[in-house]
């Protein structure tokens, strides 16, 4: 007899199999918004909360006790995969409850007519291949009899709890909070069906190709629109033109369109980090077009890792690293994987980075033989008991690193750490009063 099996039948609670009276613990989940918050800020989000209440037949006397569960921060540690959501729901009991919500994937087939579909309105697959889902997708899969959004016995929610109903309010709160990973990324939709974002626009990309060789049968990518060209002769003959005014930059840098071909396995590259490649450059471009000064130009290898990792950093300049907290982990797992170094190493150099450029990472991984006569203001900020080894200055948790251009870089320590970055470099400049 399987463990859920057990808890069913009351095997592991003793004489019954109901759960004992406890009061409601608190979620440890990121609390939501007072008051009746809706679920769904964007049109995908708000379109799965009204096929999970109309459509997918789910009991209607349980969701609102799931809505309270999603509102309370209940829900902990969703993951989204193939067809299914998994998340911890802390319950009356100490041990939160495991729940999963299975959503029917559409089969080979179904996914065939699906990819035909969107492959037919140009539009729509361009901007599928930008990184949008346009609301008018939906009506191209219902074109083939298929809908994106479940419909009724589509959604099939289990929980660990001893509640027979379908879908329990632990469920039933996994299943409202859908809707907020689908408003920070609407292609979770097709995810749940079956085929990840690079699945879909890989297919998506092989059914552009085919339209395009019916429709220019025998002739090579290259030969399809050629421009006649013009005469040299008559192109010197003809009056000059003003040169067109410089177009303003725009708003906010451009996004790299999706590549129409991933790259061959043989090469070791993978189009998301050439995306990556080409967003940073076009970024780096529009601070250029803006007036910015650029600070990235000629960086070695190491400099460059640690600037592109600074970027990814959630945290303002000058804090102290107290755990690593990133925005964009998985982006900087591949930056240390590829930079040969641990991502714990890599933080410290983004930070160190953050706070004083090729400056302070040299401050983080150098060392240099100093002069006393050069710690001495060092020596002086720091007070008493401070002790000097080359161009580091230590007092208790706290650290001056001289930098070769001059600067003191501040480090601190916490107990059995690394020393990490604290704040921007200083020019001490002969001060003597020591930190507060």
């Amino acid at each position: 007899m399987s463990a859920f099996s057990r808890r069913r039948s009351g095997q592991d609670r003793g004489d019954h199999w109901w759960p004992e009276s406890a009061a409601r613990r608190p979620g440890k989940g990121p609390k939501r918004a007072q008051g009746r918050r809706g679920f769904g800020s964007t049109w995908w989000g708000t379109a799965w909360v009204d096929a999970l209440e109309q459509r997918a037949r789910l009991d209607p006397n349980r969701l609102p006790r799931g809505r309270t569960y999603a509102r309370s921060g209940a829900v902990e540690g969703i993951e989204v995969l193939v067809g299914e959501v998994l998340a911890s729901v802390q319950g009356s009991r100490a041990k939160p409850y495991d729940v999963r919500v299975r959503v029917r994937t559409f089969t080979v087939d179904e996914w065939d007519r699906v990819l035909d579909a969107l492959a037919e309105q140009i539009g729509h697959s361009a901007a599928l291949m930008d990184g949008e889902l346009p609301p008018e997708v939906a009506d191209d899969v219902r074109s083939v009899g298929l809908d994106l959004l479940p419909g009724a016995g589509e959604v099939q929610p289990r929980c660990s709890c001893p509640d027979w109903a379908d879908p329990c309010k632990h469920s039933a709160a996994v299943c409202y909070l859908v809707a907020d990973e689908l408003d920070k990324d609407p292609f979770v939709l097709f995810l749940l069906r079956g085929r990840d974002r690079k699945e879909l626009l890989s297919g998506l990309r092989a059914r552009r190709g085919q339209l395009r060789e019916a429709e220019s049968p025998g002739k090579a990518p290259s030969d399809w629109g050629v421009d006649d060209g013009i005469l040299a002769r008559e192109a010197w003959e003809r009056e000059p033109v003003p040169f067109p005014s410089v177009p303003l930059p725009p708003r906010r840098p451009g996004r790299p369109t999706v590549l129409a071909v991933d790259p061959p396995e043989w090469s070791g590259l993978q189009a998301e980090t050439m995306q990556g490649l080409a967003a940073d450059a076009a970024s780096r471009a529009w601070l250029l077009a803006v007036g910015q000064r650029s600070t990235v130009s000629d960086l070695s290898l190491d400099e460059d890792f640690a600037r592109r990792a600074a970027e990814l950093l959630d945290v303002p300049e000058g804090t102290t690293m107290r755990g690593g907290n990133a925005r964009g982990g998985v982006q900087l797992e591949d930056l240390a994987r590829a930079a040969g170094i641990t991502q714990r190493d890599l933080l410290r150099r983004a930070l160190a980075w953050q706070a004083g450029g090729a400056g302070g990472l040299v401050a983080l991984v150098d060392t240099w033989d100093a002069m006393p006569a050069e710690l001495e203001a060092g020596r002086a900020f720091l007070g008493s008991g401070t002790r000097a080894r080359k161009n580091r200055l230590t007092n208790g948790d706290r650290q001056l690193r001289l930098g070769k251009d001059g600067k003191w870089y501040p480090f601190r320590r916490a107990r059995g750490a690394d020393w990490d970055p604290d704040g921007p470099p200083m020019e001490l400049n002969g001060l003597s009063d020591p930190p507060g």
